[in-house]
């Protein structure tokens, strides 16, 4: 065998030239749009889509599981009782091993190599534009989660190799770096597919102009309200950028594409968008991810959902719900109180309770419809005296929970998950309007009045606001306010509201000094001591005792991450975020 191998090998020089089988070569690859297709499947995945209800389940085990609870837990609505966020505490320290989202930049080395090779392909643009516009988009995304925890970082636009001089580019200036992947989602724009699609295979134009305006709106803000402090970008220029949200956000609504799902019934709806089973349909989502007991790639979200599990909806959160004549609590007479959760969700805001729970509220029903359970009764169940599986605060997430029998204890599941959807565009749209100071009733009734008709709600009429002497921000426009409440009610649970509270630069009035608070803690003297903590009015007060002075965010720190000492020592031409002290670790 030997000897025949070596005659072979002798009669053919190219014998050994043999390329790797577990990956592409580009020697070989890149020439045909199907190459430019297949690299780019990698990117649809759960990094660069991330929804923590998705794990992989196999016999051997599960991976990625989602461990309960809304992606809000980093802010101020919502959070887990179990340990206190290290972000919010200002607990953090500068280390050699912090984070840098060597995962993001890694992905981005692979975005690189393709732009480094796609050109090299065979035929018209028009059979692989669509490939090279996700290669933009994907860039923008992860260049976007990078400029968010770390402000300043070195662009790159070619693979990076080990030997290659740019590895020890200083950090280019935020401002350059926002350009950059406004940029990039500008020709993603105009070289992605226009049509509309089922939403779960490939993006498209508008998911693009989506996220265009998503992250213009984060610069702008941050551009305008850190303006003075440590964070101030090098040159800024807040209404380069929110002009640039309001138009992306604009060319997805007068695309006709999309509109905000209902039915006409304001007292399900909401709730039923979150629920369903298949958006290919639905005029609402731009993308969702789809998973595949046959494929074993799925969820595990009602499992985790089913019980509290020491996650709470907050007090701050609850309060933002408007009565139902349009008015705050603080001056309406139809608001009937905090008593208990009943009396408190009565005449608010149909989002109110098709968010959080309440008593009468379904937790398990039947195929034909029969209720099982509700809340309350699922409350009853909970009083075991152990605490591991019950609410903080009171208020216990509904938003997503899906109460049908079929789906319950099914740790294997195939319950679907939305990444983009139209309400974030009216919501961007109305919001760059305020913040430009340029926002008119049509503006309004173009945005957030469709948000406001599907809860049934009463319109923001833009020259009558009601005063709210509560508002978070006094010092701003009642419009703004306004829009920042709708934003928070709409939006509640999804992942956006520490992003907020960064860009409008607000942890001084949302989160230092403040504790988390909950529902008044009498209506459930019947549980277990997890609710003994209460405050002079008796709410519940989940760290009165772990935090007398509440959260300890630092202000003039904790609104980036600290980089690695690793990374500075390998480029000592980076320089480390502001107040971060290095921490030698034992």
């Amino acid at each position: 065998m030997i000897a025949s191998w070596a005659i072979l090998s002798s009669c053919d020089d190219s014998f050994l030239e043999r390329y790797p089988l577990d990956r592409p070569s580009d020697a070989v690859f890149f020439y045909k749009p199907t190459d430019l297709e297949i690299y780019m499947n990698q990117f649809y995945c759960m990094r660069s889509f991330p929804n923590q209800w998705a794990f992989v389940y196999s016999p051997g085990g599960q991976e990625n599981s989602y461990p309960g609870g809304g992606d809000d837990r980093n802010s101020d609505i919502i959070f887990d009782y179990r340990s206190i966020n290290s972000r919010l505490q200002g607990s953090r320290n500068a280390t050699n091993s912090g984070p840098w989202n060597t995962e993001s930049w890694g992905w981005i080395r692979r975005i690189n190599y393709f732009f480094d090779n796609y050109e090299r392909c065979e035929g018209a643009l028009s059979a692989y534009q669509q490939y090279v516009g996700e290669a933009h988009f994907f860039r923008a995304l992860y260049y976007s989660r990078l400029l968010k925890s770390f402000g300043d970082v070195p662009w790159y636009s070619t693979a990076m190799g080990t030997s290659s001089e740019g590895l020890y580019d200083p950090r280019t200036p935020r401002h350059i770096v926002a350009d950059n992947i406004l940029a990039d989602l500008d020709e993603a724009a105009r070289l992605l597919q226009d049509a509309k699609t089922n939403g779960n295979a490939r993006i498209n134009k508008w998911i693009a102009l989506l996220l265009k305006s998503r992250i213009a709106l984060y610069e702008g803000c941050w551009q305008k309200y850190h303006a003075g402090t440590v964070f101030a970008a090098q040159t800024s220029d807040p209404g380069k950028y929110l002009n640039q949200a309001a138009e992306a956000a604009l060319a997805v609504i007068n695309s006709g594409l999309y509109d905000i799902y209902s039915t006409g019934n304001p007292n399900e709806d909401y709730y039923n968008l979150f629920t369903q089973r298949s958006y290919a349909n639905n005029p609402e989502i731009l993308f969702w991810t789809q998973f595949s007991l046959a494929q074993e790639v799925v969820n595990n979200k009602n499992y985790q959902m089913s019980y509290p599990r020491q996650y709470g909806i907050t007090k701050q959160l609850a309060d933002s719900y408007l009565c139902d004549d349009g008015d705050p609590i603080s001056v309406s007479a139809r608001f009937q109180g905090h008593a208990t959760l009943t009396v408190e969700a009565k005449n608010r805001d149909p989002r109110f309770f098709q968010t959080i729970f309440t008593p009468e509220a379904p937790w398990m029903v039947e195929s034909d419809g029969t209720v099982e359970y509700t809340w309350e009764e699922l409350a009853l169940r909970l009083n075991d005296g152990t605490n591991s599986l019950e609410s903080p605060t009171g208020y216990m997430q509904r938003k997503e929970y899906d109460a049908r029998k079929q789906y319950q204890d099914a740790i294997a599941d195939e319950a679907v998950h939305i990444q983009f959807r139209y309400a974030e565009v009216l919501l961007n749209y109305a919001e760059a309007k305020a913040e430009l100071g340029t926002v008119t009733q049509n503006d309004i009734d173009i945005s957030i009045k469709k948000l406001r008709d599907r809860a049934g709600m009463p319109n923001i009429n833009f020259n009558n606001i009601t005063f709210d002497p509560n508002w978070d921000f006094p010092s701003l426009s009642a419009i703004i306010n306004e829009v920042r409440r709708e934003r928070v009610v709409e939006l509640a649970l999804e992942g956006f509201r520490w992003d907020d509270i960064a860009r409008w630069a607000a942890a001084d009035i949302l989160i230092t000094g403040k504790r988390p608070k909950g529902a008044i803690g009498a209506q459930f003297v019947n549980q277990a001591g997890i609710f003994s903590s209460v405050d002079d009015k008796g709410f519940v007060d989940c760290y009165k005792n772990e935090m007398p002075t509440g959260w300890g965010f630092v202000l003039n720190r904790d609104y980036l991450d600290p980089i690695p000492q690793s990374q500075i020592t390998l480029n000592p031409n980076l320089v480390q975020n502001p107040n971060w002290n290095w921490i030698v670790e034992d």
